[in-house]
């Protein structure tokens, strides 16, 4: 019950947080104009790519190299209409790695030639059928050695895909499960933030490192209630004799 209420007493704090927009202007422009780093992607899926004129906006800014392959792989996939597609497949090969050893070991090692990667998977690629743009990314990753960064570059992506869909992931970190009506509550108060047109998943985490409180994330904002901060906030005050009076 005690935790219940301190939970509850969060969630006016939670509400009050969201409302405010903690976005910079540079991170407005950073959401609407992502940039890729390799310009090896635009090539390597222009002649996958059928409707050559379609603009794609990505729905994220998603960073550094596993973002950047996740956006290419996004792009391609909404101009060939195919992205429920794409995803799928994509991560049937990524959970058929995570159940072989021997094949995760073998996207792993750069040992391996190139040319032996890019065989392999174009072999997998044609006994799963794969769609074009699967088996050109996926053959993208083994010719640049990336195969190994396939299951951070999933989750990259599906976060792109659950953008377009309108599904925000919101992950609450506790020190123990979020009894039901609280979860409840908690996702109705992210509802009404994040607005019509979208549909909050909510994800719980726990931490027990956190000591109390919760940690709320979600579309690249963390909003930290967790009573280590607030200990951590407390002990420099302390600290600091100029700031006792404001305590």
């Amino acid at each position: 019950m005690a935790f219940a209420n301190r939970i509850r007493s969060s969630l006016p704090l939670v509400s009050k947080i969201l409302k405010s927009d903690s976005l910079s202007a540079a991170a407005h422009r950073a959401l609407l104009c992502p940039t890729f780093a390799d310009s090896e992607f635009a090539r390597s899926f222009a002649t996958a790519t059928e409707k050559k004129d379609v603009k794609v906006k990505v729905p994220l800014a998603l960073f550094g190299g596993s973002g950047n392959y996740a956006s290419a792989l996004y792009i391609a996939s909404v101009k060939t209409n195919s992205l429920d597609k794409v995803e799928s497949e994509v991560l049937d090969f990524v959970a058929a790695m995570m159940k072989s050893p021997m094949f995760s070991q073998f996207t792993k090692d750069l040992a391996v030639p190139a040319d032996t990667r890019k065989k392999a998977i174009e072999d997998i690629a044609a006994q799963a059928k794969f769609s074009e743009i699967t088996k050109n990314f996926l053959i993208l990753l083994a010719e640049n050695g990336r195969l190994r960064n396939i299951d951070t570059i999933s989750k990259r992506f599906v976060e792109l895909t659950m953008a377009h869909k309108g599904i925000v992931k919101v992950i609450v970190t506790s020190v123990i499960p979020l009894p039901a009506e609280e979860e409840k509550e908690l996702k109705e108060t992210l509802q009404e933030l994040i607005g019509k047109g979208k549909t909050v998943k909510l994800e719980q985490k726990i931490d027990t490192s956190i000591m109390g409180g919760l940690v709320v994330e979600f579309q690249q904002k963390v909003f930290d209630m967790s009573i280590k901060t607030r200990a951590r906030q407390f002990e420099r005050y302390l600290r600091d004799p100029v700031h006792w009076d404001n305590l």
